[in-house]
């Protein structure tokens, strides 16, 4: 009589964070196309985990607030956001600010590559991780 063995192995999840900088490269809602909203440059938001703040930039002003998390819920509208106050052309930095205090939650997908900012169970905003 002989008895086969199957082992399986399991490969160590990459831990995935939030922590670090990412580019915004989604956001829902406006009428008009990304790149018409955010000539110059693209959203960046920076989580700083130790210090439970994050900092970015609106493709025009900086911006900074306390990081209010519990699990993968997130709280911008309470953030206590400030930043400063360049003129700047178009609307695409308060139509991010104004997106930013609607999220709920997020998820990380990609392998860690791709943060989605949510309300309820919809991606109002996608990131690309900054390396």
């Amino acid at each position: 009589m002989s008895f086969a063995s199957c082992s399986t192995s399991k490969t160590a999840a990459k831990e995935v964070s939030i922590e670090g900088t990412w580019e915004l490269n989604y956001i829902t809602g406006p009428k008009i196309a990304f790149n018409g909203l955010f000539p110059g440059k693209k959203p960046t938001i920076t989580f700083n985990l130790n210090d439970k703040k994050i900092t970015g930039n609106n493709s025009c002003n900086n911006y900074f607030g306390a990081l209010i998390m519990d699990g993968n819920e997130i709280n911008f509208k309470d953030a206590k956001m400030g930043m400063t106050m360049m003129a700047c052309e178009g609307n695409g930095d308060s139509v991010y600010m104004e997106a930013l205090k609607k999220i709920e939650s997020y998820t990380i997908t990609d392998g860690g590559n791709t943060l989605n900012l949510l309300l309820g169970n919809v991606v109002m905003m996608r990131f690309t991780h900054q390396k």
